[in-house]
């Protein structure tokens, strides 16, 4: 049997013996019991104190219980309101209720039914407090303080976040592998209206056409060979919530038609049945491919297109930011000292420029990886080089110098070439404003100067091209 939950209880009565028998009952129950004889008096204890129960009398003097039932809702709503009257009515009751009472009572009071009253109102707090801490630990995992950065593209993709999270707008977000389109799809869910429903997640390009309709839409039992029973799809598990469908260039013409109807009209039928749904889910697609290419080449559904091209996110790739390497460094080695028990300072200066000249084809889930790898590897508080893979160390995944580039350079003017890139990657990461770039390079502004007029660095020239 559960054992009794024990609470601070607030007891107002205008009349000193009802107050104190109920006090006193309370207490021989466990509870912490105080008395109020009126509304200020049960105000100044409220702001004194915190109280998971206040149990009021209907008059209680001007103003009345009703009144003080208002203020502890607006004031202390996590505080649980139970009213008592002499001489209840319907109408009073539903009044109460209205305003936010938990229960009301008419007098006299049974013992008995006032402490599981209030071990009801215990109760609840208890899950109430509960979902708050789920909350707030998926608001850490999932909130937008987990897309970090600094760089203007960064910058642009939070406000753009922040403008469409809660509404109920297909949003398209666009992005090569690795950049994080996961991830800014559970922020807007968390950031939205839908965060208490479901957020599901599906790959179109992790499935054959087949199956994936049948993840998508449900079907009946014998509706293909294996169909043993009736199955739900995704589309009604995230019914009140949202969707998210990744690689959807990937999608079937067959499937394409659904989903356009889905989208449309918010209902579809599972495979094999006739009977039709009406869902109210909140779709968020994305892909690296060039849908606008895959719409001329009739790959991709034009109207489907225009459907799901309502607001676009673009996800920028790792290495046109990289200044938010240094971030991204930080952010994550506390993200797994966190989850290994580990006490790692950071990365070193000399294991950073390693890391800011990586091309990173594998973009920020490349990066993290390696983050984790060296938390993991290294025994000493400072990460340096020698926990880096090898392909990072060796700068294969560096593009700037290519054979043909190495073949009509000098040595000098080789390695040269990856210093110019690295300063203008720099540049753009921090919207070309130099104090910035030199505080993420570690170079003073003057030093930076220096290099642009060195190796012909203009924001006029760097950018006619684009």
């Amino acid at each position: 049997m559960q054992a009794s939950r024990k609470g601070a209880i607030l007891i107002v009565d205008d009349d000193r013996d009802i107050r104190l028998a109920i006090a006193e009952y309370l207490r021989e129950c466990g509870h912490r019991a105080e008395t109020a004889n009126d509304y200020r008096d049960a105000i100044t204890r409220l702001e004194e104190a915190p109280f998971d129960v206040v149990i009021t009398d209907v008059a209680i003097g001007t103003p009345d219980g009703f009144e003080l039932l208002e203020w502890t809702v607006e004031n202390v709503p996590e505080t649980s309101v139970i009213m008592l009257t002499g001489y209840g009515t319907i109408e009073s009751a539903v009044e109460a209720m209205r305003i936010g009472a938990f229960e009301y009572l008419t007098k006299p009071v049974i013992d008995e039914e006032l402490e599981m009253i209030i071990q009801r109102a215990l109760k609840q707090r208890h899950i109430e407090d509960e979902n708050r801490s789920l909350k707030a630990l998926l608001d850490k995992k999932h909130g937008i303080s987990n897309i970090v950065g600094n760089d203007i593209r960064m910058s642009k993709l939070f406000d753009m976040i922040q403008s469409v999270a809660d509404t109920r707008t297909t949003v398209l977000i666009r992005g090569e592998s690795g950049t994080g389109k996961s991830m800014t799809a559970r922020v807007i869910h968390q950031m939205s209206g839908r965060r208490d429903k479901a957020f599901i997640e599906i790959s179109c390009g992790a499935l054959p056409e087949t199956l994936l309709e049948s993840e998508l839409f449900g079907h009946v039992s014998g509706s293909f060979t294996g169909a043993s029973h009736d199955k739900q799809g995704k589309f009604m598990l995230a019914n009140g919530g949202t969707l998210f469908l990744d690689e959807i260039a990937t999608a079937s013409p067959a499937l394409q038609v659904k989903l356009l109807r889905v989208l449309q009209d918010r209902e579809f039928e599972p495979v094999g049945s006739e009977k039709t749904h009406k869902v109210d889910v909140r779709l968020i697609l994305a892909t690296n491919q060039n849908l606008e290419e895959m719409v001329e080449t009739g790959e991709f559904r034009q109207d489907l297109y225009y459907r799901i091209n309502v607001i676009n996110i673009e996800q920028p790739p790792l290495r046109e930011r990289s200044g938010d390497i240094p971030l991204l460094v930080d952010h994550y080695t506390n993200v797994f000292n966190e989850q290994y028990g580990k006490n790692i300072e950071g990365f070193n200066e000399e294991a950073i420029d390693v890391l800011l000249r990586y091309d990173w084809p594998g973009n920020v889930r490349e990066l993290v990886n390696v983050i984790e790898r060296a938390v993991v590897l290294t025994r000493s508080p400072v990460i340096t080089i020698s926990e880096l893979p090898e392909v990072v160390r060796d700068n294969r995944g560096y593009r700037a110098s290519s054979t043909e580039d190495l073949e009509n350079s000098s040595l000098k003017e080789a390695l040269a070439n990856p210093e110019r890139h690295l300063i203008i990657n720099a540049l753009d990461s921090n919207g070309w404003n130099r104090q910035k770039t030199a505080e993420t390079l570690g170079i003073n502004r003057t030093t930076l100067y220096r290099k642009m007029k060195k190796y012909d660095i203009r924001y006029e020239h760097e950018h006619s091209y684009q």
